[in-house]
This record gives structure tokens, C-alpha cells and sequence, in this order.
């Protein structure tokens, strides 16, 4: 039976699709496909007419590929969905310069006849894991969105109540709220306090306290008075100064509360998987750290390898030698998932800041320090380490589970 691919230039609302058989001869010659219920039935009437064995291949473009590959997969259809790094240099055997939809639908599907065997099946992720990723993209949005506009609400207290923001610690209640923002909302200016006497001040912050519901301590009242004085204020204490920081405290807070609803949510949803209680269990990954690893890595079974996921979160090291020439010390590929990365990044700095004595990723990370090498390099390394263990674990777990059904 011959063999058929057929090679998809995913874009936003449309692809090009050109088909090509096991000589590399294009069959159908590129043409475009919206992505409407209507054309994509029609495509599919029009590949079960050619024949032979027939693959789809397609590049992993996000939400934009996902609809065209549900669609054909659930047509009946051998579908694979490939990181476009893979498909970027393919048969790029000429001087010329071609960079079209067309020639890229031309490339893909050459590509998948040249790996023909190696082309992986593709299935649709369950919808716990479909939601829990989307949730996690937006977690991730808003937590930018957070760290620029706190960065924004300190760049205007620096000029009116100097490093006022450090006058709490940073965490936030279970609502979102944040201590010092909401105490900046009401002291906003450092001449408010320095004008009142130490008795005044504190008579006002336990006020305060009492309608915001926060402890009051005359300790810190008093730790917050001596704090005020000696401060340069370079904007006025006047109604233009207290409405900007005003409105810059009052987004501080939405955003803050919309990060804190996103992270229930996530961890939530994140319970429903079966690997949960093992993914929580390992060192490093409180419930919201362990909810974003489930949902970036997503099902282990697309992973048929312990080094594959390391290769997929682009912690591990590449090679270079050529001749006599080798490098022992090569950077990492960073071909995979950046928010992966970003993620492990922060399971990582527990493991800095708590050093749990026995751990084997802690005690790979102490032996890496000692030899020398670089603090980050060492980071990226107990990565590729964690990521191991994680993959083993995680595998021999639900693969009891699945020897119980």
C-alpha cells in the first residue's frame, strides 16, 4: 500500500494543505482550508479518496492547530502534531530564500514521509488537562501583570513614602489582598504620618487595623512611626499625588485578587488528575507549584523516555564535537516549553532555600556547587535531575494504576 502524507501550515483561521507520496511527488498541489466545520469535512472527504496509507502531519501551533487536529483525529485519520523546530531546516537543500505557506505545507509533508516511522500519534488531551493548562497560561499572564504593576505602584511611592512597600512583608491574604498595599491607600504619603504624634499615629493605624481587618500591634505601629521620619518625598502631598497612587494601589489589588482566584482554581482542577498526590508528595512542590508542573508536562504517556522530558522542558545539555574538538560544558537547548522552565525555576529555589539534607536533587545540587560550576548552571542541572525523578515516579504510579484496572 503506498504511502501518503499529507503536510498542514497551520495559521489562525486557515491552513495550506499539500499532499505528497513515498517518492516525494506532491499529489495535490498547496491550497487553502479555513477552519470551519464545512471545509474541514470536506478535506476529509477528499483525503479518504486518494487511497493508501495516509498520515497528517502538522507543527504544534498552540490553539491555532488544535481545533484542525481534533477534527481529522476524530475523522478517523493517523494525525501527528510535531514541534516546529523539528520541521524548520527540513530539506532546506537551495540557496533560495522561500518562506510561504505553501512551500511550508510542501516541506511538512515531505518531512513526514522522510520520518515516516517515527511519526508519533496524536490524541486529544483529556479535558481536566486541556483546562488545566489554559488555566495556567492565564495564572501565568496575570502574575506578569501583578510584578509590573507592583513594580509600577513602587516606582510612585519611592517619591512620595519611601520604600513604604517594605513596611509588610509581601504576602498576600486568602482574598488576594495586600497588607501594605491597602495600608498605602490610606497613609499614602510619608508627611501624613511625620505630621501626626506618635500617639495620633497609632490611635489611626489600629483604626485602620479594626476596618481592614489586620492585627494590630502597637510594636509595629510605633516600627512604622520611627520608619516615616527622615524620608525625602519628591512629590507634593497634594490631591494629584494621592489620586495616582490611589489608582495604582486599587489595580494592584484587582490584580492581585484575580492571581489568587486563578491559583485556587488551578489547584483545584489539579486534584481531579490521578497523579496528584505524587507529584504533591515530591520535595520542592507545594500545591501551587505542583498543580503548574501537571499542567505544562500534561499526560506522561506522550513521553517514551526518562530523557524526553527533560528534552521537552529544554533543561538538557547539548552536544558539540567535531573531530579532535569536543566541548564537555555546552548550554542547554531551551527547545521546549519556556513556561516549564520558568516553573521548575521556582521548585528549584526551595530546594536553595530550604536545602533538605538527603534529597537526592539538593545533594546533586551541593555537588555541582562544589565543583565549581556556576549557580545557575547548578539550578538547570538539579532541574534535569527533578525532572527525572519525576518522570519515574510519576510513571510507575500510574502504570499501577492501570495494572489495578
Amino acid at each position: 500500500m503506498p504511502r501518503i502524507a499529507v503536510g498542514i501550515d497551520v495559521a489562525k483561521g486557515k491552513s495550506e494543505v499539500a499532499v505528497a507520496d513515498q517518492s516525494l511527488e506532491i499529489l495535490l498541489m498547496p491550497y487553502q482550508v479555513k477552519h470551519t466545520v464545512l471545509e474541514l469535512n470536506a478535506l476529509a472527504d477528499t483525503l479518504r479518496r486518494l487511497g493508501g496509507e495516509l498520515r497528517i502531519i502538522m507543527e504544534a501551533t498552540g490553539h491555532y492547530s488544535e481545533p484542525v487536529a481534533r477534527n481529522l483525529y476524530a475523522a478517523g485519520f493517523f494525525v501527528s502534531v510535531v514541534n516546529p523546530y523539528l520541521v524548520k531546516d527540513f530539506g532546506n537543500n537551495t540557496l533560495r530564500q522561500v518562506k510561504t505557506d505553501k512551500a511550508d505545507a510542501v516541506r511538512i509533508a515531505r518531512y513526514g514521509i522522510h520520518y515516516w516511522r517515527e511519526l508519533r500519534r496524536y490524541t486529544p488531551a483529556d479535558d481536566v488537562r486541556a483546562r488545566l493548562k489554559e488555566l495556567n497560561r492565564q495564572f501565568l499572564f496575570y502574575t506578569d501583570r501583578k510584578i509590573a504593576q507592583q513594580g509600577h505602584l513602587v516606582c510612585l511611592l519611592d517619591r512620595a513614602f519611601p520604600a513604604a512597600h517594605k513596611l509588610f512583608t509581601n504576602r498576600p491574604k486568602a482574598d488576594g489582598r495586600l497588607k501594605w498595599v491597602d495600608f498605602v491607600k490610606e497613609f499614602w504619603h510619608c508627611d501624613i504620618i511625620n505630621q501626626m504624634s506618635e500617639d495620633e499615629f497609632a490611635e489611626a493605624y489600629r483604626v485602620w487595623c479594626r476596618e481592614n481587618n489586620y492585627e494590630f500591634k502597637p510594636r509595629k505601629a510605633f516600627d512604622i512611626y520611627v520608619k516615616s521620619f527622615g524620608l525625602i518625598p519628591t512629590l507634593p502631598k497634594d490631591e494629584h499625588t494621592k489620586s495616582l497612587i490611589a489608582i495604582a494601589a486599587n489595580q494592584m489589588t484587582a490584580i492581585s485578587q484575580d492571581v489568587e482566584r486563578l491559583r485556587g482554581e488551578l489547584c483545584d482542577l489539579a486534584q481531579r488528575l490521578p497523579e496528584y498526590p505524587v507529584v504533591t508528595g515530591l520535595f520542592g512542590t507545594g500545591k501551587s507549584i505542583a498543580a503548574q508542573l501537571m499542567a505544562e508536562i500534561g499526560d506522561m504517556r506522550n513521553y517514551k523516555r526518562i530523557k524526553s522530558l527533560p528534552a521537552f522542558a529544554g533543561v538538557d545539555p547539548g552536544q558539540k564535537q567535531s573531530g579532535v574538538y569536543s566541548v564537555r560544558s555546552v548550554v542547554i537547548t531551551k527547545n521546549g516549553s519556556c513556561h516549564l522552565r520558568r516553573t521548575l525555576s521556582f521548585a528549584m529555589d526551595v530546594y536553595v532555600l530550604e536545602k533538605p539534607a538527603g534529597d537526592p536533587v539538593y545533594e546533586f545540587y551541593k555537588k555541582k556547587r562544589a565543583e565549581g560550576k556556576h549557580y545557575f548552571v547548578c539550578k538547570v542541572a538539579a532541574a534535569n535531575k527533578f525532572l527525572r525523578i519525576y518522570y519515574a515516579r510519576v510513571k510507575e504510579y500510574l502504570d499501577g494504576i492501570e495494572d489495578e484496572k
